[in-house]
């Protein structure tokens, strides 16, 4: 028989089965809650980084240097910057040093980090060092918490988790540097940099960095411009817990302190802001533009387009193009004198308006009159009074050279023989040809091309003309004009403006124009103009490099007494080529078959240029008395200045043998048999010189003696 169970048996199973119950329950309790953790977890969904990697619209140089950075559409500055590249290492030893230690090694939380963080709060009594790291910290800024929490810690440390999986630790530190606070609109090291310092963070002083790591901690109690003190507490404790961890020695703490912090804000860069303009139009959802302008030297240009328009009067603007000729890259681009002038339309693009460009079409004329074999440099044409139709060109002066060669005639900028050679040449033909290189002509409605544009009859733009020059220098072949680098590496085929040969006679002809005073001759090849009514001054010339052009004017179109290209443009264009820093490269040499003689020995129909005009009435001169040299209204150097005045040949065609030579009516002898003679000028002035054949035939022409 047994025993009755007596009750320290029987409370023992009892116990047993209490234990396992309650870790039944624990065991469901936990399965509960892991599952309802990872439930949280999975519903967060994966972190939002698409708005987090919005940024501004930088526009960058040639050579990566900023020109301009827009603010995005909630009026933020967030650069996109890259820290083996942009960021000062320095300041990255801080950063790291200051804020997470183990950054490379932790999975985005750092348990030893939240440890001591919780040690110093329990000890202390206050917060020494936060247990964030910048993982978590990046977390945190692309989910800004509303206060403070433990639910709001936990979320970030779960997103730090998953932006460690999803992301390199590269990648996270650029996000973090792009998207940390600096106080006001400032996001990002290298909007606080240019804010702060006006110069990218590549190179920072200690005391630069130091007060960039302590900012985003607390940035809008510490902004610069309103908590100056407090930032200046902040960064200098940041130096002293860094000497603390041996980073930087405590002399070069203490001269860091001493540093006195700013206190304002810098304008953010604004190189080429009518380039900048124009590609971010072009390049609507693009957040990197590259141009291949040239900081160094749109910044040359800017100042210098300011500075000469404030000498020529409040209301002169100025603009300047220039290019390389290999290229056709635009390497510096100033549309006006000052983008933000009001008074002076500043932010319209006079590089892109449509002016008259007054003579600067002239050597394209010669150009083509080259071309065609009409005339050589040194052939010689008339400057003197002529009428086609009721069109009667006129110099400048007011005066006439004469006979002179037509390198002079260029050089001179003459009205009369740019008009006869165009006459030859055709109108039509000159615009077709200008068209053909890629400058857009713009005449009048209803009109078409005609003579009146060789002298500035037409509109055209600086852009257009700088790139026509552009091709005299690569001997005949334009390349368009471009601002905005290519995605690609296409090839593009040069336009084809005259023949190399044409091309190369121009070149060498504007390269023997004067210069400026103070300037250096045979340097730079240039034209100058002036449109009617001293409303545009232009220049443009070439090296074998680079073609730069220069207008000059009112915005608004209205006259200038006095403004002209060669005193108000051609000094800047010259300027222009000093500030490159370079010498003048070469023209290139003449091309096989070009023919280089003087006057005397060139084929005859190229001595002297016979007008449209003349051809129509050889057959008739033939027979008719006409006194060939000098021509009417010309003015003859006969060596006044000197004293004695030189013996005057006179030269007739025509007519019927003897003939008599008059000098002011009276008789001084006989044309000789070779038709000629030479007389002695009665003296300085005008002198009329009338030639009588034997049939009572008289012609007569006016000189004046100099």
């Amino acid at each position: 028989m047994t025993a009755p169970d007596t009750p320290a048996t029987t409370g023992q199973p009892r116990r047993w089965r209490r234990v396992k119950l309650a870790a039944a329950a624990m065991a469901v309790v936990a399965v509960v809650t892991t599952g309802a953790v990872a439930g949280w977890i999975v519903s967060l969904g994966p972190p939002p980084l698409a708005k987090a990697r919005e940024v501004s619209t930088i526009v960058l140089d040639r050579n990566g240097k900023l020109l301009r950075a827009f603010a995005m559409a909630d009026g933020r500055w967030r650069l996109p910057v890259d820290a083996t590249t942009d960021v000062d290492p320095g300041y990255l030893n801080l950063l790291l040093g200051y804020e997470d230690q183990r950054f490379y090694s932790h999975a985005g939380v750092d348990p030893l980090a939240l440890g001591r963080a919780a040690w110093q709060l329990l000890t202390r009594g206050h917060i020494v060092s936060g247990g964030s790291t910048i993982t978590m910290q990046l977390a945190r800024l692309i989910e800004p918490r509303r206060r403070r929490s433990i639910y709001a810690k936990l979320r970030q440390m779960v997103r730090a988790l998953q932006l460690e999986r999803e992301l390199t630790k590269g990648e996270i530190l650029n996000l973090y540097l792009t998207l940390a606070p600096f106080g006001g609109n400032l996001e990002g090291i290298r909007a606080a940099s240019l804010a702060y310092f006006g110069k990218e963070p590549k190179r920072l002083s200690l005391a630069e960095s130091a007060l960039l790591v302590a900012l985003p901690q607390s940035p809008e109690r510490r902004r610069l411009d309103r908590h100056p003190a407090a930032a200046h507490a902040a960064r200098d404790r940041v130096l002293m817990r860094m000497v603390e961890d041996s980073r930087i020695g405590a002399e070069d703490a203490r001269r860091a302190m001493a540093v006195p912090v700013v206190r304002t804000r810098r304008p953010f860069p604004m190189l080429a802001p009518h380039s900048a303009d124009q590609a971010l139009a072009t390049n609507k959802n693009s957040n990197l533009i590259r141009l291949t302008l040239e900081a160094r030297l749109q910044r040359q240009f800017e100042t210098l387009a300011h500075d000469r328009a404030a000498a020529l009067g409040p209301d002169i603007s100025v603009g300047i193009l220039a290019v390389d000729n290999a290229t056709g890259d635009v390497v510096a681009h100033v549309g006006s004198a000052d983008y933000f002038g009001e008074r002076l339309a500043g932010q319209v693009d006079m590089t892109r308006a449509v002016r008259s460009p007054g003579s600067t079409l002239k050597p394209f004329i010669y150009g083509l009159a080259f071309e065609d074999g009409l005339v050589h440099p040194d052939s010689l044409i008339d400057d003197r009074p002529v009428r086609f139709g009721s069109y009667a060109p006129e110099n400048f002066d007011m005066t006439f050279q004469g006979t002179v060669p037509v390198r002079r005639a260029l050089q001179l900028s003459l009205n009369v023989p740019a008009i006869e050679l165009l006459d030859r040449v055709g109108a039509s033909r000159l615009s077709s040809r200008l068209k053909q290189a890629g400058a857009s002509l713009v005449l009048p409605r209803d009109e078409t091309p005609g003579l009146a544009m060789g002298l500035g009859g037409v509109g055209v733009t600086l852009h257009d003309l700088v790139q026509i020059y552009s091709g005299i220098p690569r001997l005949g072949g334009v390349m368009p004009l471009r601002e905005i680098e290519p995605d690609d590496s296409s090839v593009r085929e040069p336009l084809r403006l005259m023949d190399a040969v044409a091309a190369w006679q121009v070149g060498n002809v504007l390269l023997g124009t004067p210069p400026p005073e103070n300037a250096v001759r045979n340097r730079i090849a240039f034209k100058t103009g002036t449109s009617y009514g001293y409303r545009d001054a232009w220049s443009v010339g070439f090296d074998g490099r680079m073609t730069i052009g220069v207008w000059v004017g009112r915005p608004d179109g209205a006259p200038v007494p006095g403004l002209i290209g060669r005193v108000a443009a051609a000094p800047i264009l010259f300027d222009a080529f000093a500030r490159t820093g370079r010498l003048p490269a070469p023209l290139p040499k003449a091309p096989r078959g070009t023919l280089i003689a003087a006057n005397a020995k060139l084929p005859l129909p190229l001595q002297r240029f016979r007008s449209a005009g003349e051809l129509i009435r050889t057959a008739d001169h033939k027979r008719r008395l006409h006194i060939q040299f000098p021509l009417n209204g010309s003015r003859i150097d006969a060596g006044a200045g000197q004293g004695t005045l030189s013996p005057l040949p006179v030269k007739v065609t025509g007519g019927s043998p003897p003939m008599t030579m008059l000098v002011n009516g009276k008789a001084v002898g006989a044309i000789d048999g070779r038709r000629q003679r030479m007389i002695d000028p009665p003296g300085p002035g005008f002198v009329r010189l009338t030639v009588m054949d034997a049939a009572g035939t008289t012609d007569t022409v006016t000189v004046r003696i100099q």
